[in-house]
């Protein structure tokens, strides 16, 4: 501004304060002159009042005062992905002044070469996983509209280095996952997944509880339930030809009547459980595999089991009076106190097995020392 210059060095602070809404305290000339007397100053001259600060020569350094400062409040455009944000130079150095954004625009000059024909600071990534980042950088908020995915959002705060939002979005995105079902899956529930599986398809049921499960009179031919939870379920004349039980628990649960051709349940548990009426026997000649299957105390009291595999199984105090075992494979398996009258053994592999205390009574076929029991 022109002031007239009168009175005495105090009155020209005191003037220049009014005319320019600050506290003035010291003048200079245009060359960087401090004036401590008014009487120095001649026509024409051009004067530098300030609050304070050092001089800047306005011919060398015409930067603002706040970037001299460090504080850095110039206002800049980023065209990110397309889209255009309009911040400061602050907001992206001061928050995370480590990240790749605080490098990149810390220095004015920095990023001169990288911007498009109307001056934004082109930058490559997602315009909508950097406007949360931008955000939380302007006011130290995670705000993540709906719809976005945290895990983009997650992805360009490790790409930019923002160390601290990183650690709120791990957090959110584990808030935001729905909490592990541990509970049984209902006959409801099977039977309609069922339904929409097609025919042709395999069914993995791998891994899952049934635990307590009515699944009774189900085709569940072919499904593969290996190490399932099937404890306690309800498998009453339920088709399980070829299904895969291996080392699936099932424990107390009813098989009554069920179709078990084919049946592969190695490794299993079956302790305490009903196979009462089962049938093992598959006429095409596919043998049922209960290899190492523990069947302690089950009831399998008229099961047809032609060809059965139950070589070192456990079927300690089971019962299986008036079973089939013609032609199965009892090696090494534990028959201890197991009753087997009524049985058909002909031809039936029984080396190595346990026969203590086994009743034999009334076995339709006579059992052969030759066939080395212990």
């Amino acid at each position: 501004q022109v002031v007239a210059v009168y009175g005495t060095l105090s009155d020209l602070l005191s003037v220049a304060s009014n005319k320019l809404g600050i506290k003035a305290t010291s003048v200079y000339n245009g060359k960087g002159g401090l004036i401590d007397d008014i009487a120095l100053i001649r026509d024409d001259d051009v004067l530098f009042v300030c609050e304070g600060e050092p001089f800047i020569n306005p011919q060398t350094d015409v930067r603002p005062r706040e970037e001299l400062t460090g504080s850095h409040t110039d206002w800049l455009t980023l065209n990110v992905g397309g889209r255009y944000f309009t911040t400061t130079r602050s907001t992206l150095v001061n928050k995370e002044p480590d990240s790749m954004l605080a490098h990149m625009f810390k220095d004015k000059d920095a990023w001169r070469n990288k911007q498009d024909n109307r001056g934004a600071f082109l930058i490559d990534r997602s315009p909508e996983y950097f406007e949360p980042i931008l955000n939380y950088l302007r006011h130290g908020q995670l705000i993540v509209n709906d719809g976005i995915n945290l895990l983009g959002v997650l992805e360009e705060a490790r790409f930019f280095g923002i160390d601290s939002l990183i650690e709120h979005l791990e957090i959110a995105i584990k808030n935001s996952q729905p909490a592990e079902d541990h509970s049984p899956i209902s006959r409801k529930e099977f039977v309609r997944f069922l339904l929409a599986t097609p025919t042709k398809s395999e069914l993995r049921c791998q891994g899952l509880n049934f635990s307590g499960a009515d699944l009774s009179r189900l085709d569940l031919r072919y499904i593969n339930f290996k190490m399932a939870n099937l404890s306690r379920c309800n498998l009453a004349h339920a088709n399980l030809c070829c299904a895969n039980l291996e080392r699936a628990d099932l424990s107390g649960s009813v098989l009554d009547c069920a179709n078990l051709q084919g049946v592969k349940m190695l490794c299993s548990n079956a302790e305490g459980a009903s196979l009462k009426g089962c049938n093992f026997e598959d006429p095409s000649g596919l043998k049922a595999n209960l290899e190492g299957a523990n069947l302690k105390g089950v009831d399998m009291e008229g099961s047809q089991m032609t060809g059965i595999n139950l070589r070192v199984a456990t079927l300690k105090n089971a019962k299986l009076k008036n079973c089939n075992l013609r032609g199965a494979t009892l090696a090494g398996t534990d028959l201890e106190n197991c009753d087997l009258s009524g049985c058909d053994l002909q031809e039936a592999n029984l080396r190595g097995s346990n026969v203590k205390g086994a009743i034999f009574e009334e076995m339709l076929t006579p059992l052969h020392m030759s066939q080395s029991v212990r």
